[in-house]
């Protein structure tokens, strides 16, 4: 009996993926928004690895990009080219785009689809200086046309469109694309894509494969919450908003040292930014000039005037703008990242507030000063808590101060004023006679 039993066991064994098969086709799927980063790569390179493992008879990449680090796409164009099992870029939902890297992956995939009232195209290197320098430019536009056309070509996609899209920056709605060969498919969603898709050969690094799509089974692959949290911040509102907070919090924690709370949480804030800024187009200078305003502003209150907080404004205002745009070409892959204009007149602005608020307060006791302390209870009444035989205490202004009397003796409840004051110590007189003279005089 147990002989019997080894031989079906060994066939079910062997026969086990196929069975597994049978029961319904598996399609892995992964959405890939915003921008083009180093976790993005990793996670469509495991998106990848998931579905070969998987047998499934493909891997949709659900795209919607203005674009991102060149490096990051050629990773994960190299991954889609090597890949095993067949990678189909779906550019959706409705109103996304396919922008700079975006061209590249979505030229690399085995099936290339995109939604209605999306675009794809933009692909044109840009300096923040304008026009780029003619030799330079003529490098780094002939070096992205290069590869694009590789691409094109390997794909058998529209080479001249492609080219025309770095060189001239050309876009292309989804039923342009289809028309002129740059798409294979338009499809109105995920349900639509897996009826055009039943059916279609592709070749893959392995061989040619026939997709059987129809009523195949989705598995959505998500990004873990740490990518999830650090592919978030990788935004330069985001950055912009992690670095200004963080430097704020070390200056209070330098005004109150020992706080703790306001420093950790300051450079926690910055450790995350420069998180972000790793993979952004940084422009040091734009952090230089936030640095001087933050110096300005401390300073401003120092020397208690508003002079230096109006520069410290400006500073502030120019390195924000600054921030995301580099003095020099933009690759190709890149989009053309900034903060916020409005978030940085609205940043500007509560910050500036804060500080005048700041410095009128400081101006204010520096103002109060000649009226504070000793110097308050000259000419002031009181009253005499002791007897004044020529000293003692008196009662003046809600305190009790160390008194001598002009002319004593005074005795203990009268009513005296206060007509000098010698540091801690107040010379007084009876209030009635100093009334008179002062009434004669």
């Amino acid at each position: 009996m147990r002989r019997a039993l080894v031989p079906l066991a060994l066939a079910l064994w062997l026969f086990a993926p196929l069975i597994a098969r049978a029961q319904g086709e598996r399609i892995e799927l992964l959405v890939a928004e915003g921008v083009i980063d180093s976790i993005m790569s990793r996670f469509i390179a495991r998106g990848i690895a998931q579905a070969e493992q998987a047998e499934a008879q493909c891997l949709i990449i659900q795209l919607d990009t203005p674009g991102g680090l060149d490096s990051a796409m050629r990773e994960i164009v190299q991954k889609i080219m090597g890949a095993r099992v067949p990678v189909v870029v779906y550019v959706a939902p409705e109103g996304a785009r396919a922008a700079s890297a975006g061209v590249f992956i979505t030229l690399a995939a085995h099936v290339a689809a995109m939604a209605p009232a999306t675009d794809i195209g933009a692909a044109h290197p840009v300096s923040i200086e304008g026009e780029l320098p003619e030799t330079m430019e003529t490098k780094v536009v002939n070096e992205a046309a290069s590869y694009i056309r590789t691409i094109a070509e390997r794909r058998g996609r529209n080479v001249q469109w492609a080219e025309d899209a770095v060189r001239k920056s050309l876009s292309l709605t989804a039923q342009e694309a289809l028309k002129q060969g740059v798409i294979d498919l338009v499809a109105s969603d995920l349900e639509d894509l897996l009826r055009l898709l039943d059916g279609r050969e592709v070749e893959t690094a392995w061989g040619r494969l026939t997709l059987k799509t129809a009523g195949a089974e989705i598995h959505r692959i998500e990004m873990s919450f740490p990518e999830r949290f650090i592919h978030r911040i990788i935004d330069p509102n985001i950055a912009y908003i992690l670095f200004t907070l963080g430097v704020w919090g070390i200056i209070a924690e330098f005004y109150h040292p020992g706080a703790i709370l306001p420093g950790l949480t300051g450079a926690i804030l910055l450790i995350l930014a420069f998180i972000a800024f790793g993979s952004l187009p940084v422009n040091w200078g734009g952090i230089a000039l936030i640095i001087l305003a933050v110096i300005l502003f401390i300073l401003d209150i120092k020397v208690s005037g508003f002079v230096l907080s109006v520069f410290g404004g400006i500073a502030f205002a120019l390195g924000s703008l600054l921030l995301f745009r580099p003095f020099g070409v933009r690759a190709p892959a890149l989009p053309e990242l900034a903060v916020n204009p409005w978030l940085v007149a609205g940043t500007t602005l509560a910050i500036g507030a804060f500080f005048i608020f700041v410095i009128a307060k400081v101006v204010q006791i520096h103002r109060e000063r000649v009226t504070s302390g000793v110097a308050r209870v000259f000419g002031a009444r009181g009253l005499a808590l002791t007897d004044l035989n020529p000293r003692g205490v008196v009662w003046a202004e809600g305190e009790e101060w160390s008194a001598e009397a002009l002319d004593p003796p005074i005795a203990k409840g009268e009513e005296v004023r206060i007509v000098e004051v010698q540091g801690l110590t107040v010379k007084v007189a009876r209030a009635k006679e100093e009334g008179g003279r002062d009434g004669a005089g």
